[in-house]
């Protein structure tokens, strides 16, 4: 599916088969010398196919096509190879290109996983995952001499806009919106998304990755944005949907406080199995191998936050990391807990 979203900017639809987000919201800015692609697919025949399709719709050429990836993850960047044109460019945040090339020289996936071995995730299944993953077997290559880091408040130039780069971290470390200022487009990617919200789960060599993306919501919250384009589903209002996730954030840390305070001595695993989570599982037992991952990730994200702020800490009890509360605090006054 093709879609005029704004002059000479165009919404290709990409599916993205055996996911809940169901399809990437991929971008084409038509310009008369170039032409730019932000936001690529898995690296799945189906993904490509419903890309080609769109380009061929739009007759889009190849040898003109630079592409700009949002982020990381493979479902946003997998094919970002396949589609730029041979002497063209491909855009990344440098924060997340060395973290491609990283991922791509360890291939151990004791060390790759060893937070979560450590908050007592099952190692059995986090060998399933590392098989399994779509975020670990279908990435593109990372020595691509295509690849162009940009930093934040690099511009690039596609057809008649300026895009601007916002280093947003916290879904990934390396997270990108792209601001077009005189039409007040914004390319939100995964940092805000308007009917899900946004996976923000631990990184390895970050102490505080939700605390990140928290300060980076503020920080664009007030930017005059008249069409948000997400990286999936529906677009929204910008400045309604930014203080929405900062209320979910907060709902959650609390969520996540009040089960520690309950039941001190809990692994981030077992924490994980008594949030909430919006997920068609009857109890923590059948959710699927994958989505654990995800929501322990997520528990993660908010113990990290918890623990940063002098609310929750943890000892380490045969090798494993067990939670518990720093005094108790009343869940009715805590609303202290975003700041």
């Amino acid at each position: 599916m093709v879609e005029e979203v704004y002059r000479n900017i165009y919404r290709i639809g990409v599916v993205l088969p055996g996911n809940p987000l169901r399809e990437l919201n991929s971008y084409f800015i038509r310009g008369e010398q170039s032409d730019l692609l932000i936001d690529t697919g898995f690296r799945r025949p189906a993904c490509q196919e419903a890309l080609e399709a769109g380009l061929q719709e739009l007759g889009s050429d190849p040898a003109r096509r630079d592409v700009l990836i949002t982020h990381l993850h493979s479902d946003h960047s997998g094919m970002a190879d396949l589609f730029a044109g041979p002497d063209r460019r491909i855009y990344m945040s440098d924060v997340d290109m060395g973290i491609l090339k990283r991922f791509q020289l360890q291939k151990d996936p004791q060390v790759l996983h060893q937070r979560f071995i450590d908050e007592g995730f099952p190692l059995d299944l986090l060998k399933e995952i590392h098989r399994t993953n779509p975020a670990i077997t279908e990435k593109m290559p990372e020595a691509d001499p295509r690849l162009y880091a940009i930093n934040d408040g690099d511009k690039i130039q596609a057809g008649s806009y300026t895009l601007e780069t916002l280093l947003v971290p916290g879904h990934t470390p390396g997270n990108t919106m792209f601001y077009i200022r005189k039409e007040q487009i914004m390319f939100t990617g995964d940092h805000i998304l308007f009917d899900i919200t946004p996976n923000i789960t631990h990184w390895r060599g970050l102490s505080d990755s939700l605390g990140d993306y928290l300060d980076q919501l503020r920080r664009v919250r007030d930017l005059p944005v008249k069409l948000a384009l997400p990286g999936h589903r529906k677009p929204g209002n910008y400045r309604e949907r930014i203080d929405s996730l900062l209320e979910h954030h907060k709902k959650r840390l609390s969520n996540a406080l009040t089960i520690v305070q309950d039941n001190p001595g809990m692994t981030a695993y077992e924490i994980a199995g008594i949030m909430r989570w919006k997920i068609r599982a009857a109890d923590w037992s059948s959710f699927p191998v994958i989505q654990k991952w995800f929501a322990v990730g997520e528990c993660l994200s908010h113990l990290d936050y918890l623990k940063e702020r002098g609310y929750v800490k943890y000892e380490i009890v045969d090798g494993v990391k067990k939670y518990y509360s720093t005094k108790m605090y009343p869940i009715a006054d805590i609303s202290g807990i975003l700041r």
